[in-house]
């Protein structure tokens, strides 16, 4: 009896955070794969049947399928921009800065969490309408993207890059590698965690992202978040959204799983 207590223990703490989990997560996310195999929603006297319409949609009507590949397209410049921008900014903040100049940086940094997303995107057009004069463009929609997502690469980074004792770096400088080689095959190796944390924290809410879009990007806007978001409030046609979203859920799901045997010995180490 007193060996199975701990474990007891243990599941009575974890218990609650599963049961939120299940209740704010898996219930909601359940609820509209159902939905996504129904011919209509079932409110105000509407009668439903079970279909696969919806995911056929996706495969036969080009604007689905090629807005899909628009939005990983738009995702991976976004990622790409905010690791190449974040590292060497969390590389400063960690080698460089100490004391009030790095808290005052971090207050900088995590300052557009601070604002609502909607003023702050808003704030963009007033900004991109200025000398630049590229509103309603598709650089506009990764500017405001980046703007957005940017502190998830330098904290991730960041904690990554203070975990790394100094002490590896001046070992292999002492050996006779020069500053970029201790970079190269040191300090880049082992802050790659901390890299693939921020490009899944940062890829996978832009492939869906549809609000900057949206706000930003004028006609270069079509893509498939704001088309989701579209047969949601516009059209109601919650199974089709359902099924859109899904269907770009199972994609992102595939390029981690194909990615996986890639990330794994980097992950483990």
């Amino acid at each position: 009896m007193a060996a199975g207590r701990p474990q007891l223990n243990i599941a009575a703490l974890v218990a609650p955070a599963y049961l939120w989990l299940a209740f704010t997560v898996l219930l909601p996310l359940a609820v509209m794969l159902f939905f996504s195999f129904l011919t209509a929603v079932p409110v105000g006297g509407r009668e439903a049947e079970l279909t696969l319409k919806h995911y056929a949609s996706f495969f036969t009507k080009k604007i689905y399928w090629y807005n899909a590949l628009r939005s990983l397209e738009l995702a991976f410049y976004v990622t790409a921009a905010c690791v190449v921008l974040g590292y060497p900014v969390a590389m400063v903040l960690t080698r460089m800065i100490a004391g009030r100049a790095r808290e005052a940086i971090f207050l900088l940094i995590i300052l557009p969490f601070w604002s609502n997303a909607l003023v702050r995107t808003f704030s963009w057009t007033m900004v991109l309408r200025g000398p630049f004069d590229i509103i309603f463009t598709y650089p506009a929609i990764v500017i405001g993207l980046i703007h957005a997502y940017l502190p998830y690469a330098v904290l991730t980074i960041y904690v990554s890059l203070q975990a790394i004792d100094e002490r590896v770096i001046e070992a292999a400088r002492s050996l006779g590698a020069s500053r970029l080689q201790a970079f190269m095959r040191v300090m880049l190796p082992l802050s790659l965690p901390g890299v693939l944390a921020g490009v899944f924290l940062i890829f996978v809410p832009v492939t869906g992202s549809f609000m900057e879009p949206r706000i930003l990007g004028g006609k270069d806007a079509i893509m498939l978040g704001p088309i989701i978001e579209s047969q949601f409030t516009a059209t109601f046609n919650w199974p089709l959204g359902a099924a859109l979203s899904f269907m770009m859920l199972a994609i992102i799901l595939l390029i981690l799983a194909a990615s996986y045997p890639f990330l794994r010995p980097r992950l483990a180490r």
